[in-house]
């Protein structure tokens, strides 16, 4: 078996065996396979598609190039999965809500993508938090707390590390076999029984139209069940940010608004809640959807969702007394200036990339790798679609680093909302359900 007969094979369109899986991903972890053949192999799977078998395949032979977790908890082991959008900071409540329902979810994240922002980025924004921790301590916070939100070590899916860096520069990132198996491929390698996947659908999404989105929702759904991992995935809406912040801190503060109840019924919550819900209803936990939102729901009133995230944050060298003063934790900017509305109207539109592009020049994400972060910058207050405004009242408010940046980022907010005269529905939270 070499690189040149399987890259072939695709090319004249037959299907990809287990084993010459294997043997590609063995070949990208070890170097066997050459930058040239595995761009060849990632254009000839765009142009020519994987069937689910191959899918499969491929995500499990990738899964494996590494070192795959596995787990000994009195306990299901559950985790979620979101494809990305602005204000989506789900991840930071519902690890702690599981953890409060008795689900252990070792959540193993990524950083600010594009226009999207980063889980680790937004945990990060908390002082002395780090998230690279050792795979013994990461194990150790989980047995302990329930839950940790953590990067990716080095063995991880090493076979999708090198092609995913190889996609993004032989124009090959779109193929949704591809994104299935890269996806799926790290989440696996955690050791996981159930899975839930959040596929994003609107202006913020990197899947802005529903066909997109359910054909990637469904890929999802299929490949993780195929491999053994249940499964269900909801396309979600991202035609408005979720939380009425965008920015490190800013999402941080959001979801601790959540936690202690100050924010209820908002979109972040109900989204949250649902989330949560599926994935005790596939764990076992709950029999039926209703009960398991009950269940997520008193998660957040009882306190014991806040309670497990402060023993996360603690545990990942955060303050110990952070869920009781997280005010006086979290960074501020030091400009801070409302966008307010030129004219009297309801929000009929959000670009929800267009809010994100803002947060990233204002500091709050990455033009390139290895770039730092500010975590105090962003938007908060975020108008949303259905809102009455009047003329002068905010849309949104800058946090900036200096009068430059929030000057800039006012015009790019403005661009982003359209006014209308009569009243508008706001968009479904929730399209779709895929199983």
């Amino acid at each position: 078996m070499d690189a040149r007969s399987i890259i072939a094979r695709l090319r004249d369109r037959h299907a990809l065996t287990c084993d010459e899986a294997d043997w590609f991903a063995r070949g990208l972890a070890d170097g066997g396979v050459t930058d040239a053949q595995a761009g060849a192999f990632a254009m000839a799977v765009l142009l020519n598609g994987l069937g689910e078998e191959s899918r499969v395949a491929l995500t499990l032979a990738m899964r494996d190039s590494g070192q795959a977790m596995s787990w000994t908890l009195p306990g299901p082991v559950v985790d979620k999965h979101s494809t990305g959008g602005i204000g989506d900071c789900v991840s930071l409540l519902l690890a702690p809500m599981l953890a409060a329902c008795g689900v252990f979810n070792p959540m193993i994240s990524g950083r600010g993508l594009g226009h999207t922002g980063g889980t680790l980025d937004k945990l990060e924004a908390i002082p002395g938090l780090v998230t690279e921790v050792s795979e013994d301590r990461f194990r150790e916070i989980v047995r302990e707390v329930g839950c940790a939100i953590v990067s990716a070590t080095g063995n991880l899916a090493p076979a999708d590390k090198r092609l995913y860096a190889i996609r993004d520069v032989t124009s090959t990132v779109e193929s949704i076999d591809l994104i299935t198996a890269s996806i799926l491929a790290k989440k696996l390698a955690a050791g996981l029984q159930c899975l839930i996947l959040d596929v994003k659908c609107g202006t913020g999404a990197f899947m802005e139209t529903p066909e997109k989105a359910r054909a990637l929702a469904q890929a999802l759904v299929d490949t993780a069940n195929g491999a053994g991992c249940r499964s269900v995935a909801l396309v979600t809406d991202m035609d408005q940010p979720l939380a009425p912040a965008a920015g490190n801190a800013l999402e941080v503060a959001a979801c601790m608004e959540v936690l202690e109840g100050a924010s209820m019924d908002s979109r972040l919550e109900v989204l949250t809640i649902d989330l949560v819900a599926e994935l005790l209803v596939m764990a076992g936990v709950k029999d039926g959807l209703d009960a398991a939102r009950r269940a997520a729901s008193d998660s957040l009133s009882s306190g014991a969702a806040a309670e497990r995230f402060g023993r996360m944050v603690a545990a990942l060298g955060g303050p110990s007394g952070f869920v009781e003063d997280w005010r006086t934790h979290l960074p501020g900017a030091p400009v801070r200036v409302d966008v307010v509305a030129p004219r009297a109207g309801t929000v009929s539109g959000v670009d929800g990339r267009a809010l994100g592009e803002a947060v990233v020049h204002l500091g709050g994400g990455r033009l390139r790798g290895g770039d730092p972060v500010d975590p105090a910058v962003g938007l908060s207050g975020l108008a949303a679609i259905g809102d009455r405004i009047e003329a002068g009242a905010p849309l949104a408010t800058v946090h900036a680093a200096d009068e430059a940046a929030s000057e800039s980022a006012v015009g790019a907010v403005l661009g982003a909302y359209r006014l209308g005269d009569g009243p508008v529905s706001p968009p479904a939270l929730i399209r779709e359900r895929i199983t």
